[in-house]
């Protein structure tokens, strides 16, 4: 087997593209020595940076003791010693990219959404099937400590029947007038993919369909509660881009998961997103690192009367569960994951047709906006 594998990094000096996948992911494998395979032993990785400016490739090659960069996609993808295309490209410019790699033979890993249109998402998953590429997509949320917890509740049967799930995600985002917005303006512009449902809904489709079943129905509410923002030059733009999604997705097992997404929402929880899920016998409430739970027998038993002040704190009911085990960075070890699929066909269930049915749930999810009402959604096959 060979002691090293080529992968191509389309997009690294994004802020995704560079901190979660080359310093946090490939440089941190590279780092522990290469990837751990079944059999002991490890195959290194070797990175080669692609991206529009050769300049600021040649920096971070430079700072980070990397050999190969290129501003020529087609010149990286004819290089036989890089089996591995990863796309961190804006959803705008993937499916040429990607499309372009699966022609050349590469196996296909790539961000999301995978498409901006979900009939490009599920060509591009026949694609890879036809060629017999390898192909992932990052899936990255599953892996956060919170959701590892959720995981192995579910798994122990602690929740009993989950009736419903309840999650809250987002936060303010100056407008960019009197204090710096801190997202890039093209996301509150549809005509350059912006919007929080084509950015939210993908994770919302992985996370839900891996930890509480596949989605049956979507009935979605997008709105732009910000219709003037300011952009990075200082100029006044009209945000064309929805900034708050309100979801009901029901689920083929029965459960009903209610989800807000706002950039208009000021935070008041302990973390930036967190979930309630509602069992028969017993509850949680997860973030991306916090777990707390409550099981039937300890439950309180509320009593409704208005007239009295409340002088039960409900938030002491809680136990938090705690961080018994090592969590490591979500996209290194998808990425470890990944490597191990290419280097000796472990499994991988987190491919582009899972990306697909992302795309499509952001897809209908503005449907059953713009035509107020619940839209079904079948199973997604190839």
């Amino acid at each position: 087997m060979a002691q090293s594998i080529g992968i191509i990094m389309n997009g690294v000096s994004g802020r995704m593209g560079y901190r979660q996948h080359l310093l946090r992911s490939i440089l941190a494998i590279r780092e522990q020595g290469g990837v751990l395979l079944s059999d002991g032993t490890r195959v290194q990785v070797e990175p080669m940076l692609v991206g529009r400016s050769k300049e600021k490739l040649a920096e971070l090659a430079a700072k980070h003791g990397i050999e190969h960069y290129t501003d020529s996609l087609d010149e990286a993808l004819a290089n036989p010693d890089f089996p591995i295309y990863a796309d961190f490209l804006v959803t705008t410019k993937r499916v040429e990219a990607i499309k372009k790699a699966i022609a050349a033979g590469k196996h296909i890993y790539t961000e999301k959404p995978t498409a901006e249109s979900f009939d490009d998402a599920l060509e591009l998953a026949r694609l890879a099937t036809a060629a017999g590429v390898k192909n992932g997509v990052v899936h990255d949320k599953l892996y956060l400590p919170g959701f590892q917890k959720l995981r192995r509740l579910i798994e122990s049967g602690f929740f009993g029947r989950i009736l419903s799930v309840r999650g809250e995600f987002g936060y303010w985002v100056f407008e960019g007038d009197w204090q710096p917005a801190q997202r890039p303006s093209w996301n509150y512009r549809a005509e350059d993919g912006g919007g929080i449902v084509s950015d939210m809904f993908a994770h919302w489709n992985y996370v839900i369909e891996n930890l509480f079943g596949r989605i049956d129905s979507v009935y979605a509410r997008a709105v732009t509660h910000i219709p003037t923002r300011v952009d990075e030059a200082g100029a006044s733009y009209a945000a064309t881009a929805d900034d708050a999604a309100y979801a009901i997705f029901e689920l083929d097992g029965g459960a009903i998961v209610q989800l807000n997404s706002s950039w208009a929402v000021r935070v008041n929880r302990k973390e930036l997103v967190e979930f309630q899920v509602d069992g028969t016998l017993g509850s949680a409430v997860v973030g991306l690192f916090g777990c707390r739970i409550q099981p039937r027998n300890a439950t309180p038993k509320p009593v409704w009367n208005p007239d009295l002040p409340e002088t039960h704190d409900y938030f002491q009911d809680w136990i938090e569960v705690p961080d018994n085990d090592v969590f490591e960075n979500g996209f290194k070890v998808q990425w470890e994951q990944f490597l191990r699929h290419v280097l000796e066909d472990a499994p991988y269930e987190f491919d582009l047709l899972a990306g697909a049915r992302g795309v499509r749930l952001s897809e209908e999810g503005l449907r059953s906006s713009a035509e107020g009402r619940r839209i079904q959604l079948p199973a997604v096959s190839l």
